[in-house]
């Protein structure tokens, strides 16, 4: 009865220390008489209570270490590079996770400057905006050879910001916005070069379809004449083509006369019309028609 109760006590004391827990994602290094046994994983795990323990326990998701590096550039302008670095322990190598590195991100952050460092400075502040992804690359390729050993994995790195000195900034904004204004005034200044040449070509075009309406209502107006001048002689055979000219064109002088004096505020001036300068005129104007009329008529026969 006694050994019962004993065992019963033993049991009761012991049982708390055996059993223990692990996280989803969590792997427990178990060690016996301070050497390394074991990998708990996660789950209901049990060890033998005052000889095994559990050393530590190492976290299996994906983390991410977020490192700033002040370093300048190739043009000696100094600027902040923030780059954010993603690893994870390896499971296969738990043991030299735990064992060889004490402290993980110390360590990515001592290769994240090292890097960072040597690759910026061989870089203009211009094209450092634009290399970003290959320093994100660099850092990667860098920390892959070196956690490995150390049973850490890197995931990815990237590049998150790049802030130069503030006094840096307001000048680059200053040129953007020089740069901007300057583009902007030679767009207008060849959009107004396209709308002088668009309103001179349409006012050639312009003049062009005026000159020919005038050029075809004066030919219409001689070609009337001469109909009309043929057209008398039809009927009246024994009138000169000089005779239908004359008659004609005085026509046309009365017409005009009463075409100018119809309006209720017109002054009209009456000019002789026996003026030499005026019969000039009119000789010349029926001559021409003449002439036309004469070789419009040789053309028909």
């Amino acid at each position: 009865m006694i050994a019962l109760i004993v065992l019963i006590i033993i049991l009761t004391l012991t049982i708390p220390l055996s059993i223990f827990t692990v996280n989803q994602q969590t792997a427990a290094v178990i060690e016996r008489f301070g050497k390394f046994k074991r990998i708990a994983n996660a789950g209901l795990n049990f060890k033998i209570p005052l000889i095994d323990r559990v050393a530590g326990k190492l976290s299996l998701r994906v983390q991410q270490l977020d490192v700033k590096v002040e370093t300048k550039t190739e043009d000696n302008v100094f600027l902040f590079v923030v780059v954010s670095v993603q690893y994870l322990v390896l499971p296969e190598k738990i043991v030299d996770a735990f064992y060889k590195l004490q402290n993980a991100q110390a360590q990515i952050t001592s290769y994240v400057f090292d890097t960072v460092r040597a690759q910026v400075p061989s870089i203009k502040l211009d094209d450092v905006f634009v290399a970003k992804d290959d320093i994100a690359q660099a850092v990667k390729k860098e920390l892959d050879h070196v956690m490995d050993d150390f049973g850490y994995g890197i995931v990815g790195s990237l590049v998150t910001d790049i802030d130069p000195d503030h006094k840096v900034k307001d000048s680059m904004n200053e040129i953007n916005a020089a740069q901007r204004l300057r583009v902007a005034a030679v767009e207008q200044a060849e959009a107004d070069k396209i709308r002088v040449v668009k309103a001179a070509e349409a006012e050639a075009e312009s003049k062009a379809l005026s000159g020919a309406g005038i050029a075809k209502q004066r030919q219409a107006i001689v070609d009337g004449l001469r109909e009309s001048v043929s057209g008398f002689q039809e009927k009246v055979s024994d009138v000169s083509s000089q005779e239908v000219m004359d008659l004609v064109m005085l026509t046309q002088y009365y017409d005009t006369l009463k075409d100018v004096g119809s309006g209720a505020n017109s002054n009209t001036i009456l000019i002789p019309h026996g003026s030499p300068g005026q019969d000039e005129v009119f000789n010349k104007m029926r001559d021409a028609i003449i002439i036309g009329n004469e070789a419009s008529s040789k053309n028909q026969k």
